[in-house]
């Protein structure tokens, strides 16, 4: 038996004529509004990419740790092939160098 068949107009206290009015909204899922955090994360990832670089994510401090390493190898910095870019120093960069991993 249908709802609307136990009673045809709408009653207040009835959790199915209250359920059968309900519309569902996509939410914020849409919103035109760009998070700004993210989009400047993504271009920093995109420009330490493009300087063959590959940070081990894209957040910040990712991409600032493959800067650093970079900056210590004399070379881009690849998270896939290197130690972890927080442990990069000048030491570990000597000893990468002197069995050839760069």
């Amino acid at each position: 038996m249908k709802h609307w068949e136990y009673h045809p107009e709408y009653q207040d206290n009835c959790f199915g004529c209250k359920a059968s009015g309900l519309q569902m909204n996509t939410g914020d899922a849409t919103r035109d509004i760009p998070d700004k955090k993210w989009t400047a994360e993504l271009q920093a990832y995109r420009d330490a990419r493009s300087q063959g670089m590959q940070p081990a994510g894209t957040s910040m401090r990712h991409i600032q740790e493959a800067y650093k390493a970079s900056e210590t190898l004399g070379k881009a910095y690849n998270s896939e092939t290197m130690p972890k870019a927080k442990d990069i120093n000048k030491k570990s960069a000597a000893v990468l160098k002197e069995i050839g991993q760069i």
